[in-house]
């Protein structure tokens, strides 16, 4: 779990270092201080709201226990067992069969799930799924998933 954190922070300073670099080939030394300001508030940017960008752009919309209760029902069953806090529940209208695991951490995160998916999993199945995308909670994979 460390492991993942450590790779997910040399990539944001990776990526702020070739803002810089590319600054200070355009522009010089004002080139370089201008991007690795930029790269402060991308990196920041991503930091903060990639979760919600990746809910914004698969347009799923939060949802209700009343609304989906299997669904809930099989998240809370995953996390209790981990021990883990429970994540928002998104479901995206979506036909293709989908789901994504997003956030900072996993007091930051967010499961989503399309309607195609939905439609064509039974409740074994969903569980299959849903363990994967919590597990990459668990594993502290989401934050590297959502800056790239």
């Amino acid at each position: 779990m460390e492991v993942n954190r450590i790779k997910t922070w040399v990539l944001i300073a990776a990526l702020g270092g070739l803002f810089v670099v590319i600054g200070q080939l355009i522009g010089g030394t004002h080139g370089a201080l201008v991007a690795l300001a930029f790269a402060m508030v991308f990196n920041f940017s991503m930091y903060w709201f990639s979760d919600r960008i990746a809910i914004a752009t698969s347009r799923s919309k939060p949802v209700t226990e009343q609304e989906y209760p299997a669904l809930y029902r099989v998240v809370h069953e995953l996390t209790g067992a981990q021990d883990m806090p429970m994540p928002r529940i998104y479901v995206s209208e979506m036909a293709q069969p989908n789901a994504f695991a997003t956030g900072r951490n996993e007091h930051h995160a967010a499961v989503a799930v399309t309607k195609g998916l939905l439609q064509i999993v039974d409740d074994r199945e969903l569980r299959a799924v849903l363990s994967h995308e919590i597990s990459h909670v668990k594993n502290h994979d989401i934050l590297i998933g959502s800056i790239a």
